[in-house]
C-alpha cells in the first residue's frame, strides 16, 4: 500500500474518454490555422520566405540567406523540413500548406508524446493510486490511461498553445523534440527501444532547431534522475544504469554536435525590473488553466517529493517546466520560451485530478462554461454585425481598426462554425449531468473551450485576422502603384526579413539589394529610415502603409530619367 499518495480513485472513475471523441476533439483543434490562411506577419512570414528560397535553390542550404540577410535562429531544421515539403508537394498543394505539412505532424506527434508520456509516468510505482481494503481500487492501466486523458485535455486547453502551434517556426519544433525527449525519459523505466528513438530523435532535433542548451539540460537532469533511482533502487539496478549511461552518451553527442555546429551560443538577458508585471501576465493567461492545477498538484504530492527517493511522475515534469522558466526569463521572445513547458505542465496538471474536491471541480467548470461561452457569443456577435451591421457598433469597430477591409461570407466556415457551436451546447449538456464520474471530467470543458474559440476564430474571423495580420493587402497596393513600370527588379533597402519574404511571395518581386550594379526603375524602402543611397537618382512617388498600422510604412521610390 502506498502511505505516501494522496490518489484515492476508485475503478468506476478511470473509464476512459471515448476514442473517437478525443480524436475529433484533436482534429479540430490541429487542422485550423493551419488550413486556408495566408502566412501572418512575423517569424510565420519569414520562416516560409527562406523555406521558399531553400525549395528554389535561390540560396545555400547550410547557410540560407534573405536579400543578404541571414535566419535570426540558429536552428536549421524548420527551414529544411519546409523547403523539403516544397519540393516535393508544392506542385499539388498550395505552397503555405505545402510548407506547413511538417508542422502539422509535429503538432500531432506532440499531443501523443505527451499522452503516452504521462501514460507511462502514472504506472510508475509512486504514481498509484492507495489500495482499498476490500478491492474495487484503480488498475494501473486503466489509470494511467485516464490520467493520459487528463494530461492531453489539459494540454489543448492552454490558451497559449493555439497560435504558437500552428506557425511553421522553430518554436513549433522544439515543441516537438521537447515533448519526445519528456515521452523517452518517463518511459525509460517500461519501454526498451521506443524511448531511444524518441531519445536521439528529440535531443538531435533541439540542438538542429536552435536549442542545443536545452537538450544538454533536459539530458543532464534525465541522466541525474536515472542515477538516483539506481542508488534507490526504485527499478532494476542494470536498467537504471544503462538508462543513465545512454542519457549521458546521447547528451554529449548533442553537445559535440552542436560544437561542431557552432550552435552552442546563448544570448541570455536579464528580466528587468519594469518587465516583472509584463511576465506575471504572460505565466498567468499563457499556461492557463494548467499552472493553478500544477501548483495544487505540487502541494497534494509534497511528501513525496520531499522524500529521499526520487518518483518520476514528479520530478521529471518539474525539472522540464523549471528549465522551460528559466529560458522564458532570460530568452526573448518570452511566450514562445514558455511554449516548451506545455506540455510538461500538462502533465503535472494531470496529477492533481485524482486530488480535486467536487467543490473545486464545480468551480473549475463554472468558470470555463462562463469564459469560453462569453468568447464564443463575442465571436458571433462581431461576425453577425460585419455581415448584416446589426448590432452596428462591432462593425464599425472593425471599420476603424481595419480600414478597407470587405467582409467575406463563407457558407462552409459558417457550417463548421455552427457544428462546433452545437457541439459545445451538446457537451455542457453531457458535463451537466451528475453520474459523471471520470476523473478527466474536470478538463472536459476546458479544453473544448479553447477548441471552440480557436475553430471560431480560424473560421468566422479568418477574412479579418488574414487582413490585419498578413502583409498581402500592403503588398497587393504595392504591386498596383508599380503597374507595368518595373524593369523585371524592384530596388530594396533597409527592408526587414519579413518584408522581403512578403514582397518576394505576395507581390511576386524579383527583389536586389540597392547598391547592386542592377538598374532596376523602383526601389523600395521603409519610411523611418534614411533616404536611399544616391538620392538624386530617385524621386519619391508614394507612400503605402499597412491598413491596420499606420506606422508601418513603405515608400516607393522611381529612378529619375538620365
Amino acid at each position: 500500500m502506498n502511505h505516501l499518495t494522496p490518489a484515492i480513485v476508485a475503478q468506476s472513475a478511470v473509464r476512459r474518454l471515448p476514442r473517437p471523441a478525443l480524436l475529433l476533439l484533436c482534429l479540430a483543434y490541429i487542422l485550423p490555422g493551419f488550413v486556408a490562411r495566408d502566412p501572418w506577419r512575423g517569424t510565420d512570414m519569414v520562416a516560409f520566405g527562406y523555406m521558399r528560397a531553400l525549395a528554389q535553390g535561390h540560396t545555400d542550404w547550410l547557410a540560407p540567406q534573405l536579400l543578404g540577410m541571414a535566419p535570426d535562429t540558429l536552428g536549421l531544421l524548420p527551414y529544411w523540413l519546409g523547403a523539403w515539403a516544397l519540393q516535393g508537394l508544392g506542385t499539388v498543394l498550395p505552397p503555405e500548406l505545402a510548407a506547413r505539412i511538417p508542422f502539422i505532424a509535429m503538432l500531432v506527434l506532440t499531443l501523443w508524446a505527451t499522452w503516452h508520456g504521462v501514460y507511462w509516468l502514472a504506472r510508475s510505482r509512486g504514481a498509484q493510486p492507495v489500495a482499498f481494503a476490500f478491492g474495487g481500487e484503480a488498475q494501473p492501466a486503466d489509470y494511467a490511461c485516464a490520467m493520459a486523458d487528463g494530461a492531453l485535455l489539459a494540454l489543448l486547453a492552454c490558451l497559449g498553445l493555439a497560435q504558437p502551434s500552428h506557425e511553421v517556426t522553430s518554436y513549433l519544433t522544439q515543441l516537438c523534440c521537447t515533448t519526445l525527449v519528456f515521452f523517452a525519459l518517463a518511459g525509460a523505466p517500461h519501454l526498451r527501444w521506443r524511448p531511444v528513438l524518441a531519445l536521439v530523435a528529440g535531443l538531435l532535433g533541439l540542438v538542429l532547431s536552435g536549442a542545443p542548451t536545452l537538450a544538454l539540460l533536459y539530458g543532464a537532469g534525465g541522466a541525474a534522475l536515472c542515477l538516483l533511482e539506481y542508488r534507490c533502487a526504485l527499478q532494476t539496478r542494470a536498467g537504471a544504469r544503462w538508462w543513465g549511461l545512454m542519457v549521458v552518451a546521447l547528451s554529449l553527442g548533442a553537445a559535440l554536435l552542436a560544437w561542431q555546429l557552432d550552435l552552442l551560443r546563448w544570448h541570455a538577458t536579464l528580466p528587468q525590473a519594469d518587465d516583472s508585471a509584463s511576465l506575471a501576465r504572460l505565466l498567468l493567461w499563457f499556461t492557463w488553466p494548467a499552472w493553478p492545477l500544477a501548483l495544487w498538484t505540487l502541494w497534494r504530492w509534497r511528501k513525496q517529493i520531499a522524500t529521499r527517493a526520487p518518483h518520476r511522475h514528479l520530478l521529471l515534469p518539474l525539472w522540464f517546466v523549471l528549465v522551460s522558466l528559466g529560458a522564458t526569463l532570460t530568452t526573448q521572445p518570452a511566450d514562445r520560451a514558455l511554449l516548451l513547458a506545455l506540455p510538461a505542465l500538462a502533465a503535472l496538471a494531470a496529477f492533481a485530478l485524482p486530488t480535486l474536491s467536487r467543490s473545486v471541480a464545480a468551480l473549475v467548470d463554472w468558470f470555463t462554461l462562463l469564459f469560453f461561452s462569453s468568447c464564443a457569443i463575442a465571436i458571433w456577435v462581431v461576425w453577425i454585425s460585419t455581415q448584416t451591421h446589426i448590432p452596428a457598433k462591432p462593425a464599425a469597430n472593425v471599420a476603424k481598426l481595419a480600414p478597407g477591409f470587405v467582409p467575406e461570407f463563407s457558407m462552409l466556415a459558417l457550417l463548421l462554425a455552427l457544428v462546433a457551436s452545437a457541439a459545445w451546447c451538446a457537451l455542457v449538456g453531457w458535463r451537466a449531468k451528475r453520474h459523471r464520474a471520470a476523473i478527466w471530467k474536470s478538463l472536459v470543458l476546458p479544453a473544448a473551450g479553447s477548441t471552440l474559440s480557436w475553430v471560431l476564430l480560424m473560421t468566422l474571423w479568418l477574412p479579418m485576422l488574414n487582413y490585419g495580420r498578413s502583409d498581402a493587402p500592403q503588398v497587393r497596393a504595392i504591386v498596383a502603384a508599380l503597374g507595368q513600370g518595373t524593369s523585371g527588379c524592384v530596388a530594396a533597402q533597409h527592408l526587414s526579413r519579413n518584408q522581403v519574404a512578403a514582397l518576394q511571395y505576395h507581390g511576386k518581386l524579383q527583389l536586389l539589394p540597392a547598391d547592386s550594379h542592377h538598374t532596376c526603375d523602383w526601389l523600395i524602402a521603409p519610411a523611418d529610415t534614411p533616404a536611399p543611397h544616391h538620392s538624386a537618382r530617385w524621386q519619391e512617388q508614394q507612400r503605402i502603409a499597412r491598413p491596420t498600422d499606420a506606422k508601418d510604412v513603405l515608400v516607393l521610390y522611381r529612378r529619375r530619367p538620365t
